[in-house]
């Protein structure tokens, strides 16, 4: 009888030490996704800006033809992003046809560029 009860109390306690592990593990589980969320957003917006200033430095200041090299690790840089928005933009520009074409296409690219930046 007395094992019983012995066995009994040490099932009880091993019951309340996982619920309250259980309920530890959700709370900083929470707390973790909390600090995350604004993490990403912050490595995304890092992303954007340092393609943005790449292009600029690279295309929109060049004095003459981008060269080969250029244009592909801004096209290595744009997909890196991850963004569908981004890189069908991207495409535009680069598929444009004529100078007045391109001049829009990257105007609306900037654009974009500005409006994906997530303030807090």
């Amino acid at each position: 009888m007395n094992e019983s009860k012995f066995v009994y109390i040490i099932v009880l306690v091993l019951l309340v030490g996982n619920v309250f592990f259980a309920s530890r593990y959700l709370t900083i589980k929470r707390e973790l996704q909390e600090i995350k969320t604004p993490l990403e957003i912050q490595e995304i917006n890092e992303k954007i800006l340092n393609f943005t200033k790449f292009f600029i430095e690279k295309v929109l200041r060049a004095e003459e033809e981008v060269d080969f090299e250029t244009r592909l690790k801004l096209e290595n840089t744009v997909r890196d992003l991850g963004d569908q928005e981004i890189l069908a933009q991207w495409q535009r520009f680069v598929d444009s046809k004529s100078e007045s074409e391109a001049q829009q296409e990257v105007k609306n690219l900037l654009e974009l560029l500005v409006n994906k930046i997530q303030s807090d």
